[in-house]
């Protein structure tokens, strides 16, 4: 990869020198999401996913019976269990707040034409009796909330609708094209404030269901505003605390209101498909660049979603377009990509996972990392808590050494999170007791996860909850044991997955003690 030189000081001369025979380096960095669908809910596909490169499963709640989503967490626990490895995290992607037309009459699609005027009532009696006339809408306060002149698209855009009248119970609309009348479709009103509740009562059983599983990550669908965060984590529960919460940004109003979102969510999803709807198509790449910034920036994971490789749901090689769209998402600074149909129904979803394994990997070879890190080092705030000043000067060591790797002691994975925001070269190798950790790390670009099976002896577990700061280094043998130990191991773990060679440098950063919120140590290491 390219190097950098007193004579290269910023991106543009680090783009100028790339060259196109550039070799990867070793081990993808960003992590891969693969829907798990009718075409791949099964161990056997599930572990050539995995052996493709897949690091979360995503269960879609749109669709599916919950015995279905049971099959497909079973299926992923089976896989993981008779091949181990790697973790591989699951996730629950909810349904959320959406607007549906009602029920077609006799169930027969009904086709209209451009200049086409008709009623979109709110009326019930009209749930299961639509035709060209009167559209069933399941939205109550429809004709409070629309104005004349505004946009109402119908099935993902497909038909299109200007508003003429608005009544008590309706709204009086015409068609901008021509195209079929289709039973519960899904409805979306641009540039209109939604006033639905964040959670419907079928979302806060989903949730149950995950919490009774153990998914270790949510997707929130259709997330508006700071409170719909707040309102997930209290269905959650206290049993549910530790489950990350990813907010879907795919409205107007998620758009406006993205800084009070960031703020309570554990992560993002530019979820660009019902954003395209929502706002116009050609400005949804500033919003993606433009969340992605703020959530490098405030080191929170985001996730890039929708249509990625979608032509390879029915083809067995992607179009250039899509390959571009993956790379340049990874260089817009995403810590993940999404798969969604090209898994869950394609043809290809082991081919579509590789392909975006061997384009991730590539895109990452080409980032210019130090200057990443000074832009981030310079915009965070200061002063900073322990635990990330520790992070940053990790990565600085790393960069200063040419390290092969950072490997990080961590129980809640916050270490690990804060040494990813800072976006090192060397791969981040963290080691942890706790296999929910282990699987929600996929979730911090440049984290390879490992759990560590063996427990900590009596003498370091008892250190590990006291104050060994007062103590002295005998008396804290034990406790140090035991992270040299856990050390050792993680080199071993990655010289193994070929993370780290022999005889180089690499950085460890560890606490004082066991526990959440104790890391301030960093150490220069060589491996064995």
């Amino acid at each position: 990869m390219p190097v950098i030189t007193p004579e290269i000081t910023s991106n543009l001369q680090w783009k100028a020198q790339l060259n196109v025979d550039i070799e990867p380096t070793a081990g993808r960095k960003s992590s891969i999401i693969g829907t798990i669908g009718p075409k791949t809910n099964n161990v056997e596909m599930i572990t050539q996913l995995r052996n493709a490169g897949l690091n979360v499963a995503r269960m879609n709640f749109s669709h599916g019976s919950y015995e279905y989503h049971q099959s497909v967490i079973d299926n992923v626990r089976r896989s993981v269990e008779l091949y181990p490895g790697r973790p591989v995290a699951i996730a629950l992607d909810n349904k959320g707040p959406e607007i549906r037309t009602g029920n077609m009459k006799d169930g027969v699609e009904v086709p209209i034409a451009a200049g086409h005027e008709m009623t979109f009532s709110v009326d019930e009696q009209y749930k299961d009796d639509c035709d060209e006339k009167v559209m069933y809408i399941d939205y109550t306060n429809l004709p409070k909330m629309i104005e004349v002149g505004k946009k109402i698209y119908v099935d993902d855009g497909v038909l299109s609708f200007e508003v003429l009248e608005i009544g008590e119970d309706f709204v009086q609309v015409k068609a901008i094209n021509s195209g079929k009348l289709c039973s519960r479709k899904g409805v979306n009103l641009p540039g209109t404030d939604v006033d639905l509740p964040a959670l419907s009562e079928k979302d806060k059983a989903d949730l149950r269901f995950g919490v009774q599983n153990k998914v270790d990550m949510v997707f929130a669908s259709f997330v508006r505003r700071g409170q719909d965060i707040k309102d997930i984590r209290e269905v959650l529960g206290h049993e549910g605390r530790n489950i990350k919460i990813i907010a879907k940004i795919e409205n107007h109003q998620g758009v406006m209101n993205f800084d009070n979102i960031l703020q309570e969510t554990d992560g993002v999803m530019v979820a660009r498909g019902d954003m395209g709807i929502e706002i116009p198509l050609e400005r949804v790449f500033i919003a993606q660049k433009s969340m992605i910034t703020k959530c490098n920036l405030a080191g929170k994971p985001v996730i890039c979603a929708t249509q990625m490789l979608e032509s390879m749901t029915y083809n067995p090689r992607p179009t250039r377009a899509e390959i571009s769209d993956v790379a340049n998402a990874i260089l817009d600074g995403a810590d993940c990509v999404m798969l969604s149909g090209e898994t869950a129904k394609g043809n290809y979803p082991v081919e579509a996972v590789r392909t975006m394994h061997d384009t991730c990997l590539l895109a990452e070879s080409v980032c210019c990392y130090p200057a990443v890190f000074n832009e981030l080092r310079s915009l965070t705030a200061l002063p900073t808590e322990t635990t990330e000043t520790v992070a940053c000067a990790a990565v600085s060591a790393a960069h200063e050494q040419s390290a092969g790797a950072i490997i990080v002691l961590t129980t809640s994975g916050n270490s690990a999170r804060l040494i990813s925001k800072y976006r090192p070269h060397a791969p981040i190798i963290v080691i942890t007791r706790n296999p929910q950790t282990a699987r929600q790390v996929h979730l911090y670009r440049g984290c390879f996860p490992f759990y560590y099976p063996k427990p900590s002896s009596e003498a370091a577990a008892r250190l590990s909850a006291s104050n060994t700061s007062q103590l002295s280094p005998a008396d804290t043998a034990p406790w140090q044991e035991d992270v040299d130990a856990r050390i050792v191991w993680g080199m071993e773990q990655a010289i193994r997955y070929g993370l780290v060679k022999h005889g180089q440098p690499i950085v460890a950063v560890q606490g004082w003690k066991g526990g959440l919120g104790h890391t301030n140590t960093l150490r220069i290491l060589m491996t064995p």
